[in-house]
């Protein structure tokens, strides 16, 4: 009886406890399957333009793994040399780094995983496909390295403008050389006599055989004095070293034209001879503007100059103020006109040639603390210069109505007296 019961015992045991048994395998089983099934499933790949690495077939997923684990330190040295060559690295470019490093992490997992879950495959077999597959992953990422450092760099170092902070204007600018010396002066002496013969209407008027306008006639002759007088010192003194130098044959020509009698109408022709010579002077600025001729500043190849405008003012000064002529007659009413529009001539002419110097030797001027004596003789020659009245008168110095004369005469006495002071003081 006991063994019956013992047996019964057995037998409702085993009863209660199989089926528990065979659930706990069941159980055990499905959860070992659960976790084969989450610790094996596939690691998504990333995008092609963050990992740059990804491919179709698992044989090019294992070696871009392998090209991932070559490719790392070329990253890591492209980005120190992006730190060094530009000096500065942006949080877009470090978030990209970061992003290609852990893709290139993910895709060794699954390398491993991979490899592991096929470890049937040869040795020889895998070496060959790391091999072949590591230059096609390294010839495809080169472009994209390039791009991206590319990229950086750009990003990263400023355009040079925004450095030096020019404007526009300033880089666009052209650049202008400055003169040579004596340019100017020439460029003063051809222009008012050019002004009479080619841009005033009907040209020029003293060797008319009509003539109807001789108060421009007067101011033209007035031009021509200061021009020859230029030319001359020009030719003999400034283009020179000294005595000894030869004359430079265009300016020796050009003084030679200019001496042609202004009223001389015909055989030669004064307006043909005086262009020629404006012509020479031309070609001798020219010349000095390609270095092939001479000029000096010297203030012994000034003062010459200088004095002969100061005896052209002294006699223009002269003839304004006399009250009577050399042979006891008085002042003809005609003459009168004649002496003040010759003397503006000179006035105007002397003042643009007084402004040439001042440029060309401004230097020699400075030298000698001369440069304001010369400005008040232009201001005196400027002012005589712009009288304009539209009758000249000569009464009688109380009187009521002007004497055109006297007013001409006070400039032009002012101007002789600071060119007598500049030659005083560039001869000490």
């Amino acid at each position: 009886m006991g063994n019956n019961g013992d047996r019964a015992k057995g037998f409702e045991f085993k009863r209660f406890a199989t089926p528990r048994i065979i659930a706990g395998v069941a159980i055990a089983i499905i959860v070992l399957w659960a976790l084969v099934v989450i610790f094996s499933s596939p690691v998504p790949t990333a995008p092609p333009d963050s990992a740059g690495t990804s491919h179709d077939t698992p044989l090019k997923t294992t070696s871009s793994a392998e090209t991932s684990h070559v490719s790392s330190p070329q990253a890591d040295d492209h980005a120190a040399t992006d730190t060094t060559h530009a000096g500065t690295e942006t949080e877009a470019d470090g978030a990209t780094a970061s992003s290609q490093q852990a893709a290139a992490g993910h895709a060794t997992s699954s390398a491993v995983s991979s490899t592991d879950s096929h470890g049937s495959t040869s040795t020889a077999k895998t070496a060959d496909s790391r091999a072949t597959v590591s230059k096609d992953m390294v010839a495809h990422s080169q472009p994209a390295t390039t791009a991206h450092k590319t990229t950086s760099q750009t990003a990263a170092k400023p355009s040079p403008v925004s450095h030096s902070a020019l404007p526009a204007t300033a880089i666009m600018a052209p650049i202008h050389k400055p003169k040579p010396k004596g340019v100017a002066f020439v460029e003063a002496a051809i222009k008012p006599l050019y002004h009479e013969l080619e841009e005033r209407w009907w040209g020029w008027r003293p060797n008319d055989i009509i003539n109807v306008t001789d108060n421009i006639n007067n101011f033209q002759m007035g031009v021509l004095e200061v021009t020859r007088r230029t030319t001359v010192a020009l030719a003999e003194r400034i283009s020179r070293t000294g005595t000894t130098d030869a004359f430079d044959e265009n300016l020796e020509q050009a003084m030679n034209w200019f001496m042609v009698k202004a009223t001389s109408y015909w055989f030669p022709s004064a307006e043909s001879k005086y262009k020629e010579g404006l012509e020479e002077l031309e070609t001798y600025l020219q010349k000095l503007e390609k270095g092939k001729a001479t000029f000096y500043i010297r203030t012994d190849n000034l003062i010459p100059l200088l004095s002969s405008f100061e005896d052209l003012l002294g006699s223009c000064d002269e003839n304004l103020v006399k009250q009577a002529n050399e042979d006891g007659s008085p002042v003809s009413f005609f003459a009168v006109d004649d002496y003040f529009f010759y003397t503006q001539g000179v006035a105007s002419s002397m003042a643009t040639v007084l402004e040439a110097v001042h440029h060309d030797f401004l230097l020699t001027l400075e030298s000698r603390n001369a440069t304001e004596l010369l400005h008040h003789a232009i201001l005196a020659c400027q002012r005589a210069a712009a009288i304009q009245p539209w009758i000249i008168l000569d009464r009688d110095l109380s009187s009521i109505l002007a004497n055109h004369r006297a007013n001409m005469a006070a400039p032009i006495s002012h101007a002789r007296f600071y060119l007598g002071q500049l030659i005083k003081t560039l001869s000490t």
